[in-house]
């Protein structure tokens, strides 16, 4: 009997610590993520372009996408406008532009003591590391609330802007699980299956003035900066795609990764090396909820925009693989996923991703989201041989390990990392 009441009591004294400590914490990330006091900066024009053009990005010959069997010549394109979106496959590209970005010795635009441009205000250049008016940065691509002026006044003029989408309902699913502890208002929900209790009656859970309210609503449109709690008939919906469709080039889909490369690698003339990818930040099946036809009808009408949003975007993005040739983009995506599965045996140990408990470098473990390790991550081979062993790390390296590895100052990420692990303890 006083075994189980010490157990009872180390129980309670543990669940104090840790509710005292997220607490602390949330208390002190909310007032460090709030929106800060920006001054009006000057407004130096950017140059055209700051890259370094080494050999290797001279014009090469390439197939014209519209006249097939012309070819012309073209330079890889290097000024790049990533909006990283939220529960997208997002960090997977990252890696890739991370690589590309090193490959030619490019300037990013990175934030300063987090990883994201202090999400969810909307950015401001004034967030860049070390930003001083009329410095020139070739790529930004982490996330952020996306405010067009803003970014226009960073990146060279004629810099190739790039987003990616994802099924609302699929990304509502990912979203609740990953964000929910995160959200005050679903700690309330009864029941196992809160997102299925959430989905039967989500006004009476959510506050549109809640703390982090916005995980859980039209994500892809709050990214965007626009207003996620809007009515799907108000006219400012069709006005926000219109000029998310006006200012971004290539819209991708995670449905559809290997083909949005592809029509990557064809709107900016890069190699197909440059595509190379290993899918990072995946959950492990058990922990993914599978929606019923129901459900998924629910949660589509819950994230109406968004679900407005993403049918303009697919309905776009067949347009280009059209006009791209279907039989063209199959051989395409199939040498893709002949070189990943190449490099897969060359670097990954088992071939395959791993749970977190299984992960033996920490420089490899990813980040996880509170309460629970359902992101799996990569055992590195160690019997990899030295042409491949610094790529194979590189694509291997999750988002956090890798802005470190380039300089970017983390500390209030890391903070919040050290509260995590306390509470995943």
């Amino acid at each position: 009997m006083a075994v189980k009441e010490g157990k009872h009591w180390r129980s309670m004294f543990k669940g104090l610590i840790l509710g005292t400590l997220l607490t602390s914490c949330m208390i002190l990330l909310y007032s460090l993520s709030i929106q800060q006091i920006h001054f009006n900066l000057p407004e130096i024009p950017v140059p055209y372009s700051c890259a370094h053009r080494p050999s290797h990005l001279h014009p090469k010959a390439t197939t014209n996408t519209s006249q097939k069997n012309s070819s012309q010549p073209c330079s890889p394109k290097v000024d790049i406008m990533f909006m990283k979106t939220h529960k997208t496959a997002s960090s997977t590209f990252l890696n890739i532009l991370f690589r590309f970005g090193e490959k030619h010795h490019l300037q990013f635009a990175f934030p300063d003591s987090r990883n994201d441009f202090f999400y969810p205000s909307l950015f401001q250049r004034s967030q860049v590391k070390d930003y001083k008016p009329g410095m020139c940065f070739n790529i930004i691509c982490n996330h952020m609330r996306f405010n067009a002026p803003e970014v226009a006044k960073l990146l060279p003029l004629d810099t190739s802007y790039i987003t990616i989408l994802r099924d609302p309902a699929e990304l509502f699913e990912s979203s609740f699980h990953y964000f929910g502890r995160l959200v005050p208002f679903t700690w309330k929900i009864p029941g196992d299956d809160k997102l299925a209790e959430f989905l039967l009656d989500p006004h009476g859970y959510f506050d549109p003035k809640g703390f982090n309210y916005f995980y859980l609503k039209n994500l892809l449109f709050f990214d965007f900066g626009q207003d996620n709690t809007l009515e799907l008939e108000d006219p400012r919906v069709d006005e926000g795609i219109r000029s998310i469709s006006e200012r971004f080039h290539l819209v991708m889909l995670v449905e559809h990764f290997e083909e949005s490369l592809i029509l990557l690698k064809d709107a900016l003339c890069w190699e197909m090396d440059d595509l190379l990818f290993f899918k990072l930040n995946a959950r492990k099946g058990s922990t993914v909820s599978k929606l019923t036809p129901k459900l998924r009808a629910r949660a589509l009408e819950w994230n109406a925009i968004d679900w407005k949003l993403y049918q303009h975007f697919n309905q776009t993005f067949w347009q280009k693989v059209d006009a791209y040739g279907r039989q063209r983009m199959a051989k395409d995506v199939a040498e893709l996923r002949r070189r990943n599965k190449a490099m897969a045996s060359i670097c990954i140990e088992g071939g395959s991703a791993v749970e977190a408990s299984s992960i033996q470098e920490t420089d490899m473990q990813p980040w996880q989201p509170i309460g629970e390790k359902s992101i799996m991550g990569y055992n590195l081979k160690k019997n990899v041989d030295k042409a491949h062993r610094k790529l194979c790390r590189k694509m291997l390296m999750p988002e956090i390990q890798y802005l470190t590895e380039l300089g970017v100052n983390l500390w209030i990420t890391k903070l919040w990392g050290h509260v995590r692990d306390i509470i995943n303890w």
